[in-house]
């Protein structure tokens, strides 16, 4: 769904930062050889994910959803020299695909990579994040949040995407959509939650903004 023109939309990307050739060539072999390839970041939002990045310069870093691995480096544009990425997926077919990539870049040495259910990986985990990406099954989106929050740094920021889910969010539920269900709810939680503040962007298929107070 596009929420502005097409061509609008194409003049956006055109005059935003180029992707780098590595995630050009990421790209194009998800395309290839991955279903679903829409699922990946993509060039626009793939810069809006650098860019944050790069104002927060985290040292701490956990995405929630690896895919074939865009976002996250995306988001290592803008880590710390000595700093670190914890990216978690649930599909090990995805991993070798992943692990190519990152290891051509020039963070291989920054990105941990874990295979598995991300409600049971979260909550051992010792670190605290400067941020966070959550990008992974809508139903459990609430349960991240909650995951995540108790682990994040003061002044840190956690990104949701696809929070506008197709425009969904704004039709007729189907009471079997549970999807959208989840994304209602995570929606009003986080606008409403004391612990953070929140902006969401008409950014591809909607992102949101918590900066944890």
């Amino acid at each position: 769904m596009h929420f502005i023109p097409q061509e609008l939309d194409d003049y956006v990307v055109a005059h935003s930062q180029e992707e780098p050739k590595l995630l050009q060539d990421l790209t194009r072999e998800t395309y290839q050889k991955i279903l679903q390839p829409r699922m990946l970041s993509g060039h626009y939002q793939g810069r809006v994910l650098s860019m944050i990045s790069k104002l927060i310069q985290p040292k701490t870093i956990l995405e929630i959803g690896t895919y074939t691995g865009y976002s996250a480096l995306c988001l290592c544009e803008g880590i710390q020299k000595e700093g670190e990425l914890i990216t978690i997926d649930i599909n090990e077919e995805l991993e070798w695909l992943q692990t190519k990539y990152f290891q051509q870049s020039d963070f291989k040495d920054q990105i941990i990579q874990k295979v598995g259910d991300a409600t049971q990986i979260i909550p051992e985990l010792d670190q605290t994040f400067d941020l966070v990406f959550i990008d992974a099954d809508k139903p459990n989106y609430p349960l991240y949040f909650e995951q995540v929050i108790q682990k994040m740094n003061k002044g840190g920021i956690i990104l949701s995407d696809n929070v506008l889910w197709s425009g969904k969010v704004i039709e007729t539920l189907d009471p079997r959509d549970e999807s959208t269900k989840a994304l209602l709810h995570y929606n009003k939680l986080i606008n409403e939650d004391t612990r953070v503040e929140t902006v969401l962007l008409p950014i591809r298929d909607g992102l949101t903004i918590s900066r944890v107070l």
